[in-house]
């Protein structure tokens, strides 16, 4: 039981308004770059650091579209994570990370006249996608999700690979070394 006796209208709406005000500056703290100005916003945290030479090789898997002609939130992950651990001291170029695409996501992948003929919308996806190519992402859609969707290799943005499937593509991966980002 909350007791507020004593405690006027007023004291309340400045315990709520300075509670809003805590969360506003909290996500103030949250920025682009170094890498990426338009993708990637992330937070620095107080006493994390990374060895010199600290190595990262992940996957990312995607399974599900985003809104036609919104970014994909977990396309937008992998700036997020190229742009926090490069901000963090960890070399750029030693991270190796790759997207598996799949399911709903499939369509993503398409250059933009295409998805805009399938979709009405611009793709609001080929802008990040294309940007993190150009990172050293490797961009992989599964051909059974390509061929579910009847799409082309000639459709796909410039960079993307397919596979058999994505389970092949995580396989090979993890021959690699890659681990597979849970997020």
């Amino acid at each position: 039981m909350v007791m507020t006796k004593g405690i006027g209208s007023a004291s309340l709406c400045l315990v709520a308004a300075l509670l809003i005000i805590g969360q506003a500056s909290a996500k103030s703290d949250f920025e682009y770059g170094p890498v990426f100005s338009a993708f990637g916003k992330h937070a620095p945290v107080d006493g994390v650091s990374f060895t010199e030479n600290q190595v990262f090789k992940v996957a990312f898997d995607v399974a599900k579209a985003a809104n036609p002609g919104e970014v994909n939130r977990k396309f937008e992950s992998l700036a997020r994570f190229i742009n926090m651990h490069v901000a963090n001291g960890v070399k750029q170029q030693n991270l190796s990370l790759a997207l598996v695409v799949h399911g709903s996501a499939t369509e993503e992948m398409l250059k933009g006249e295409f998805f805009k003929q399938r979709k009405g919308q611009r793709n609001g996806n080929e802008v990040l996608l294309t940007a993190l190519m150009e990172q050293g992402v490797e961009v992989i859609l599964c051909g059974q999700s390509a061929t579910a969707h009847g799409i082309e290799k000639s459709a796909l943005i410039d960079g993307v690979k397919m596979d058999l499937s994505a389970m092949t593509a995580h396989a090979r991966l993890a021959q690699k070394g890659y681990s597979v980002n849970p997020f």
